[in-house]
C-alpha cells in the first residue's frame, strides 16, 4: 500500500508540474528545482543536538551571510575535514569517530548548506564546495573524506580549487554523473521536456553548471593527490557503477568493494582499511 501510495503521490505531483509548465514555464521550473533540491530532512534544533556533536567545539562560521557549523574534535596538528551527504549532518560520522579519532589527528566536520545548524533553504555541490573551501582556507585540513553526495563534492572542490595542503582524499558510496541522478529525478515524477530543458538552463545560468559535464569521473581526473574510493555492490541509493567512473578516471586511487553495508558505508572492517590507508605515506 505505501508503494502504491508513493507511486501516486509521486506522479500527481509530475502531473502538476508538467500542467504548470504549458502555463508558466519558469513557475514550473523553479518548483521542480526547490522539488528537487530543498531537503526534507537533516537539520538540527538547537535544543536537540545529537550527543556526538556535544563532544565537539561547535564553532559557527559567517560566509557571506551565511552560517556554516562546524565540528573540532582536537587532536594533532594532522586535520581530517569530514563532509557528509544529502539530507544528513555532521552526526553521521557517529559509528567513523572511534576510528578517526585513534589515528591521533585533528578531525573537523561541517553542516552542508540547508543541513545541520548550517543556514540556507536549498543545496547543490557548487554551494557546498564554497562552504568547504572556506572552512578549508581556515583550517588547512590535510585529508579530505566524504560520504554519497558529500564525495562527489570533494572531488568537485578539489578538482576546482586544487587546494595544495590536500594529501588525500576519502570517497564513499559518491555518485558520478549529475545527469544520471537528474533523469532519476525526471523519470519518477514523469516530468515533460519543457521542465527538463528549463532545468538544464536553470543550473547553467545561476550555478555556472553544464549538467551534461557535471560529472565525478571528470573531476576525478583532475585530481593528482592519493585516494580512496569505497562502494557497496548492494547500494540501493547510488549505483555500484558510479563509484566504479570515479575509481576508473582518477589515476591514483584505490578501490574498495564492499558487500553487505548498503549506502550507509559504515562498517568496522571499512574504517579499518581507511585509518590504514591515512597512514601510509
Amino acid at each position: 500500500m505505501k508503494k502504491i501510495n508513493y507511486f501516486l503521490l509521486t506522479k500527481s505531483i509530475g502531473l502538476y508540474l508538467n500542467i504548470l509548465s504549458f502555463i508558466s514555464p519558469k513557475k514550473a521550473t523553479q518548483k521542480a528545482y526547490d522539488l528537487f533540491s530543498i531537503p526534507r530532512k537533516g537539520k538540527i534544533k538547537s535544543d536537540g543536538i545529537p550527543e556526538i556533536l556535544q563532544e565537539a567545539e561547535a564553532i559557527a562560521l559567517d560566509f557571506e551571510g551565511n552560517t556554516i557549523q562546524t565540528y573540532t574534535w582536537k587532536g594533532g596538528e594532522t586535520v581530517i575535514f569530514l563532509i557528509h551527504g544529502w539530507e544528513s549532518n555532521s552526526a553521521r560520522w557517529k559509528k567513523a569517530l572511534p576510528f578517526l579519532l585513534k589515528t591521533g589527528n585533528t578531525i573537523i566536520a561541517i553542516d552542508a548548506p540547508a543541513h545541520g545548524l548550517s543556514s540556507g533553504i536549498d543545496f547543490n555541490v557548487p554551494k557546498y564546495a564554497e562552504f568547504i573551501n572556506h572552512v578549508a582556507q581556515r583550517f588547512k585540513p590535510q585529508i579530505l573524506i566524504g560520504h554519497s553526495i558529500g564525495g562527489k563534492a570533494c572531488l568537485y572542490y578539489q578538482s576546482l580549487y586544487q587546494n595544495p595542503s590536500i594529501q588525500k582524499m576519502v570517497v564513499l558510496g559518491a555518485p558520478s554523473d549529475f545527469l544520471v541522478i537528474l533523469k532519476n529525478y525526471i523519470k519518477l515524477l514523469s516530468l515533460n521536456s519543457i521542465i527538463y530543458k528549463g532545468l538544464e538552463t536553470y543550473y547553467l545560468e545561476n550555478y555556472n553548471l553544464n549538467i551534461a559535464e557535471f560529472s565525478g569521473r571528470f573531476f576525478s581526473s583532475k585530481i593528482s593527490i592519493k585516494g580512496l574510493i569505497a562502494h557497496d555492490l548492494d547500494d540501493t541509493v547510488v549505483a555500484f557503477s558510479e563509484g566504479k567512473k570515479n575509481a576508473t578516471a582518477w589515476n591514483d586511487a584505490l578501490f574498495i568493494t564492499t558487500k553487505g553495508i548498503g549506502h550507509s558505508m559504515n562498517d568496522s572492517d571499512l574504517f579499518q582499511k581507511i585509518s590504514t590507508f591515512l597512514a601510509e605515506d
